[in-house]
Parts: structure tokens; C-alpha cells; sequence
């Protein structure tokens, strides 16, 4: 049975972005963080609608499209401003696992074929209007199947929308449904998941995505509307977990601890407790739940501070009386406004650092602190000081040494000169003003 996905949609006109999540929360129209939070709360697409008016705004579209897609662990679709295969190929490279063409501009269509063998048909996606007039004749239909995986509907009422797919059905040649057919997608831009229509048009037909106006709600529970779809006998992604809560051991007082780790970089965050209500809701709803031993009772975490954590990986100990929680961390885990419970060192012996991210991480920090702390005849404030020509200059000379050692066949030269222009490229990084989380989340974000 197919599963049905949610597909958030983002309008991007010019330069404001339409505010789409818990205003309480994420509430100053940060598309960024936005992209983030439907990520962590049940999105399983997100689509981004550019509008812009100009090239120039147009860049700063896909700039932010770069940085959702690192922040975001679901797939991301661009659509707007397609007018040329160029078009096509920058919103692939701005991190968009597909770009969708507008069926109603003919440009679209015409370079269909082009972009289709040029990038892969799995990357091309075709948005259609459910009003008849302007849907697409059996010989566009035939040519959309064959160069497009997938098939975005627009609609305004889920009576329309299967009317739509019931013509678009007929119209569809019968080899291209029955060989790799197209993927259906419908977005309402009015209505609600929850009428009893756009259930009925949901189950009825073969569609794979839904989304549209009911993910724009203040109290928008993405989770919620899977859950409700489910009931009805769909298939959604869901968390499901491979241990029932008989399965766990417990301690005397029916709880079993949890370890919460950030996901992304492995930092241990903070320790607490589930009973069985909190970890059923906590697989339930994807928002970590636990049981406060303090006040006896169920514990949302973020709830008031806006700190929320977002299930992403649970993992079971050796002898099942331990949690390993992996999460996406809002904000602080601790009470004390520190990123992790555990800020504080006991005993520390001195091993140098054999971890590769934190042996950047550490040596990117120090460049950090001479950039914001000058030191009197640091080379590093000397690069700074002589600006982005000189550092420019210098990365290049290193990169240059690299390629002359690489012919020697003793390989610890190599090693040195990696690290002089590792060294050199970190400075580089600073004066821009990019992390090495920036830089480890775009590489992630590549296949």
C-alpha cells in the first residue's frame, strides 16, 4: 500500500517569507528555522514556492534554499522561476532533490525532454491545475510520464482534485501507468485534511502527497494529521518502535532512564525518565516526553521554555534497561540555559584529540578567538590583518604545494601540506563567517 506524505509548502515572494509554523515558537518568519521545525515535527517534503520578481531576488531564494536544505533532514522540491534549463540546474544544486516545472508555461514544457535526460527523470516534478480547462491533453500527459516522476496537483476542494485525477487518469496512456508510472501529489490551497472529503479523496485514490493550507495553522500537528490518516486505514510514516514498553526492564519504580544525545553532532545532552505513558507518546508524537520523578507527572520537554526535542533515533542498551534518545535539540537542554546537563568538568586528563571533527572544530575555535581577541605576532592576526587577498593568496599557494608533494611517493609530506592549507582554509572560513557545521551539513545534504 502507498504511504501518504505531508508536504508543507513554503511561499517565497520577493523578499518576505510567509510565517507557516507557531508563531509562539517560530514566529518571525524565519524560513530557515522553519524548514527545521517541519522537519522535526512530521513533514515528510517540503516545497518551496518561489515568487520573486527579479534575478536578484530570485539569489536570495536559493540562498535560503541552500541553508533549508541543511537544516532539514526531508527532501526538499523548488518550484518558480524555472524559465530555463539553467534554472533547472541551480535549484538541484541549491540542495532541492527535485525542481518542479509549471505546466501552464509553455517554456516549461518545451525543455521537459532536455532537463529530463540532462539531470534524471527522478529529479523532475510537473504542477498541474485540477481546473479542466487547464489540464493536460493525453499526448501532454503521455510526455509528462515519460520525462517526470511526479505529479503536483493544485487544487481548491478535494471534489475537484478527484475529478481531476479521474480525467488525468483517462487521458494517461496505458503503458505509462503501468511502467514506472507517475508519483500523485495534491495541494489545497484552502481546505482542511481533516473534512471527511479530503479523506474520502485521499483513500480513494492513488495519491502520495497531500498537503497545502492545513499546515499554515498556528497549531499545525503534522503528526496529528498522520495519525488521523492512519486511522482511516492509510499508511503514513509513523515512528514505530521494534520494543513494546512490556519489553523493556524497569526500574523498582516503573521507569527506565533515557540518555539524550544531540543526533547530529553526538554530545550527550541530559539524563531523565519515561514511564510507559511518556514513551508511548513520545513514539506517538515525536516530541520527547518524560516523566518528572519531581512533580509525578508527564513531562512535554519544551513545553514552557520552548526547548524542544525531537525524536529522531531510539536506541535500546544490552540488557533493555537503558534508552539511548539521538534528538534534535531546540535551544538549551539544561535548565541552566547551557546546551548540555553536563557543562561541568570533574577531572580532565590531558590526550590530545583523535576525533577528526572536534581536531577541526578546536583548531577552527582558536582561529575564532585571534580573530575576536588579536595577539600581538600571531600569523593568524597577520592574515586577518592583510585581509581576504593575502588569505586567498596563501590558499592557493598551499593547495599548489600539495599537488608538487603528492609526486613525491613519501606520503608524510603530503600530510603536512594538507594540513597547512586545512590551517589556511579555516582562516578563510572565519573571515566569511562559515562554520564547520556548515560545511559538514552541505557535504551530508550531497549524494
Amino acid at each position: 500500500m502507498m504511504k501518504k506524505l505531508i508536504v508543507p509548502v513554503f511561499l517565497r515572494e520577493g523578499r518576505a517569507v510567509v510565517s507557516l509554523t507557531d508563531p509562539s515558537v517560530y514566529g518571525d518568519g524565519d524560513a530557515v528555522r522553519q524548514a527545521e521545525a517541519y522537519s522535526n515535527r512530521g513533514a515528510d517534503i517540503l516545497l518551496i514556492l518561489d515568487q520573486s520578481d527579479s534575478d536578484q531576488e530570485h539569489d536570495v531564494s536559493l540562498t535560503l534554499m541552500r541553508e533549508m536544505a541543511r537544516r532539514s533532514d526531508v527532501p526538499m522540491w523548488g518550484a518558480g522561476n524555472v524559465k530555463r534549463a539553467e534554472d533547472v540546474k541551480k535549484l538541484l544544486y541549491a540542495g532541492c532533490k527535485k525542481a518542479v516545472l509549471n505546466f501552464a508555461r509553455p517554456s516549461n514544457l518545451a525543455m521537459l525532454e532536455e532537463v529530463s535526460k540532462r539531470f534524471g527523470r527522478e529529479k523532475i516534478a510537473v504542477c498541474v491545475s485540477a481546473i479542466r480547462k487547464e489540464q493536460p491533453s493525453g499526448e501532454e500527459l503521455e510526455r509528462i510520464s515519460r520525462y517526470a516522476s511526479d505529479l503536483i496537483l493544485l487544487s481548491d476542494q478535494p471534489e475537484e482534485a478527484a475529478d481531476a485525477l479521474a480525467r488525468i487518469r483517462q487521458r494517461m496512456p496505458e503503458d505509462a501507468l503501468s511502467t514506472d508510472p507517475l508519483s500523485f501529489h495534491v495541494l489545497f490551497p484552502e481546505g482542511d485534511l481533516t473534512g471527511a472529503g479530503c479523506r474520502k479523496m485521499l483513500e480513494e485514490n492513488e495519491i502520495e502527497g497531500i498537503g497545502g493550507a492545513f499546515t499554515r495553522k498556528e497549531d499545525a500537528d503534522l503528526m496529528g494529521c498522520k495519525a488521523l490518516l492512519k486511522a482511516d486505514g492509510m499508511e503514513v510514516n509513523l515512528f514505530e518502535s521494534a520494543y513494546a514498553w512490556e519489553d523493556l526492564k524497569k526500574e523498582e519504580n516503573g521507569l527506565i532512564p533515557v540518555v539524550v544525545q544531540d543526533y547530529r553532532n553526538e554530545e550527550v545532552l541530559m539524563v531523565a525518565y519515561m514511564n510507559r505513558e511518556a514513551y508511548e507518546q513520545t513514539i506517538r508524537t515525536g516530541v520527547m516526553t518524560y516523566w518528572s520523578r519531581s512533580r509525578s507527572e508527564l513531562w512535554v520537554k519544551g513545553m514552557t521554555s520552548g526547548h524542544y526535542q525531537y525524536l529522531k533515533e531510539l536506541r535500546i542498551d544490552c540488557d533493555a534497561d537503558t534508552l539511548l534518545a539521538r534528538v534534535a535539540q531546540v535551544g538549551a537542554a539544561c535548565h541552566t540555559g547551557n546546551r548540555s546537563c553536563f557543562y561541568r568538568t570533574a577531572l580532565k586528563k590531558d590526550t590530545p584529540l583523535r576525533n577528526p571533527m572536534k581536531v577541526f572544530e578546536e583548531v577552527y575555535a582558536t582561529i575564532e578567538d585571534r580573530r575576536l581577541h588579536p595577539k600581538e605576532g600571531s600569523y593568524t592576526n597577520y592574515l586577518f590583518d592583510k585581509g581576504i587577498d593575502k588569505i586567498l593568496k596563501k590558499c592557493g599557494e598551499e593547495a599548489s604545494e600539495i599537488i608538487i608533494a603528492a609526486k613525491n611517493p613519501n606520503p608524510e609530506e603530503v600530510k603536512y601540506e594538507m594540513a597547512d592549507f586545512l590551517y589556511h582554509m579555516m582562516v578563510l572560513m572565519s573571515e566569511r563567517g562559515i562554520a564547520w557545521d556548515d560545511i559538514a551539513q552541505e557535504l551530508a545534504n550531497r549524494e
